[in-house]
């Protein structure tokens, strides 16, 4: 593996970094996004995924740990070592990890799944904010959810707060950004229910089979579902609100349906 050694912020590959970090677009430009953490950087290197830069801080991350996921990249990386103080500077988190990689973005599609026999998906329409993305998937991830289908995004799925708020699990769980329509055809196809999450003309999640194949539809907050959603499902489905509010986070909302799904199937 390539080395070199970078002490100032005014580095051209500091700088596009930053860009990397900061601007969709330019993840798009240049094939490229950023993983931060030992954690997310190991989860990510499992799934396939390849690196092209390693930014890592020695004094923050330890030579025994340098070490280690340098044998696990193998030749093909460059690795810039940096400061404690200029890692601070490129870092989300600060000096609590000590490594950043530039990876090589790969984009799944829906023909590249492969689901079990009893498929349970979650499906997301036009949710923004990535941080409620990132915690669905945590979600599917510890239900051990087939997949995950964004519709219509309005983020990009490597997005770094979505990758943080993941923790990763953005890498174990297979993600696709597709349209609506496109969703809709490859569930059906796949003999996959749709139950869509909806206080309207809804029944009862637990009162809802979903011990056959499952995919759990949901939108935002503030608008909910589409109507070709809607006519699409083969139930509708909520979660009873017994205080004053009407509605629940996303992620929040996902947990309780995804385990209810893992409950019932538990007992089949």
């Amino acid at each position: 593996m390539n080395r070199e050694t970078i002490t100032s912020a005014q580095n051209p590959k500091i700088k596009a970094l930053a860009a990397l970090q900061e601007k969709s677009r330019t993840r798009r430009k240049e094939g490229l996004f950023v993983v931060e953490g030992r954690r997310e950087v190991e989860r990510c290197l499992a799934a396939g995924f390849r690196m092209k830069t390693l930014f890592v801080c020695p004094q923050i991350l330890g030579e025994d740990v340098l070490e280690e996921i340098s044998c696990k990249i193998g030749d093909s990386c460059l690795m810039i070592e940096v400061p404690a103080f200029l890692y601070e500077k490129i870092a989300y988190r600060g000096g609590t990890e000590g490594i950043i990689a530039e990876v090589v973005w790969k984009e799944m599609h829906l023909e590249d799944l492969k689901v079990g026999e009893r498929p349970l998906v979650v499906v997301l329409e036009s949710v923004e904010k990535p941080g409620n993305l990132g915690a669905v998937l945590r979600s599917a991830d510890a239900a051990g959810a087939d997949a995950v289908i964004v519709c219509d995004p309005l983020t990009d799925l490597f997005n770094p707060n979505l990758i943080r708020s993941s923790t990763g699990t953005i890498f174990s769980r297979q993600v696709v950004a597709t349209t609506s329509e496109d969703a809709i055809k490859w569930l059906k196809d796949n003999g996959i229910k749709i139950y869509t999450a909806q206080l309207q003309d809804s029944s009862l999640y637990y009162d809802t089979d979903m011990k056959g194949g499952t995919a759990i539809v949901m939108g935002t907050e503030a608008t909910g579902l589409s109507d070709i959603w809607r006519k699409a499902a083969d139930a509708h489905i909520r979660i009873p609100m017994l205080g004053q509010a009407d509605s629940l986070n996303v992620s929040v909302s996902a947990a309780i349906l995804l385990f209810e799904a893992v409950r019932q199937r538990s007992r089949a």
